[in-house]
């Protein structure tokens, strides 16, 4: 097991954000207040807004200097960002700051693993709460239909050739729709579900909870409940190795699945688990693919954490 504790993770104000120059940065585009304000204070060389085809924005609302691209998969996505918009930059050098709060889960763990492909050794990463979610436990992201289950690009596993039973590992939060395609996918492994406590505000706990309540028939009476905290990266990928580490000496794992739903850190701290304990291992990361997203869920600004990331 590797310790992630001494990762630097902090609240920051947007004035703090002003203070710290950046030779990249990234943020993904929609219309929501706690995107665009940090965009704005973002103080670097190179602001880019990318713009997901999934979010539906049309050509005369897209902001100035935007990159878009139609491009059906996760790596193709950033493959042609990196190829037009950011040729010749040496990573290894380079102070990259990415704003992870709009970014689709898929393309933001495809980026993190391309950096690191790329000699990225570290970056920053921002996440700005929302205040609270507009529809508080209706809350949806994902609105269109989910069309497929696969792997994340770059986050493919080898085969399995151990015996042992499979085992599934969800971050759960609000996409109850969500989580039970991914069980049903997998419907002969055994599940763990993290659930986000501390959770982003003290509402979204029981928030959240009905949600993955609703998943219930797909997740099965069997399903291990598992708390995580939904704002610390850092925290999930200890507690992701901990228990992949208990369970490889318990029970065995055949193949492994992980298939982060919840908030973007935790998907930050799945990526990063992966990145640094998976690699060339029977160890998948998993999604359900939506064909569109909703592009401002939320209402406000709440914290704005910053976390100094190492591969």
């Amino acid at each position: 097991m590797i310790d992630y504790a001494y990762l630097y993770k902090d609240c920051i104000t947007l004035t703090d954000l002003s203070a710290t120059r950046f030779d990249v940065f990234l943020s993904a585009y929609n219309t929501a207040s706690r995107i665009n304000d940090v965009f704005n204070a973002a103080n670097s060389e190179t602001k880019i807004f990318v713009i997901h085809r999934e979010y539906g924005i049309g050509e005369d609302d897209r902001p100035v200097g935007h990159f878009f691209s139609d491009a059906e998969h996760e790596d193709e996505f950033i493959f042609q960002l990196f190829e037009k918009r950011l040729p010749g930059v040496d990573f290894s050098k380079a102070r990259i700051c990415l704003d992870i709060t709009g970014f689709l889960r898929p393309h933001l763990m495809f980026l993190l693993r391309f950096l690191s492909f790329r000699g990225c050794q570290s970056l920053t990463a921002i996440y700005a709460e929302p205040r609270q979610y507009s529809k508080l436990d209706d809350t949806r992201f994902g609105t269109g239909q989910v069309h497929t289950v696969r792997e994340v690009r770059g986050y493919e596993g080898l085969s399995a050739n151990s015996g042992a039973k499979d085992l599934l590992i969800v971050g759960s939060g609000f996409e109850d729709r969500l989580v039970a395609e991914v069980a049903e996918d997998k419907d002969r492994a055994r599940r763990v579900v993290l659930l986000g406590l501390p959770s982003l505000k003290a509402d979204m706990y029981q928030q959240g909870l009905l949600r993955t309540r609703r998943a219930r028939d797909a997740l099965g009476e069997n399903v291990r409940e598992i708390f995580a905290p939904a704002s610390d990266p850092f925290a999930t990928a200890s507690l992701l190795s901990e228990i992949v580490e208990r369970e490889r000496v318990g029970q065995g794992i055949g193949r492994l699945y992980l298939s982060p739903i919840s908030t973007k850190p935790s998907a930050l701290g799945f990526a990063l688990f992966y990145l640094r304990e998976c690699e060339g291992t029977a160890t998948s990361i998993i999604f359900p693919f939506s064909s569109q997203y909703t592009t401002d869920a939320s209402e406000g600004i709440g914290r704005i954490w910053k976390y100094e990331v190492e591969f």
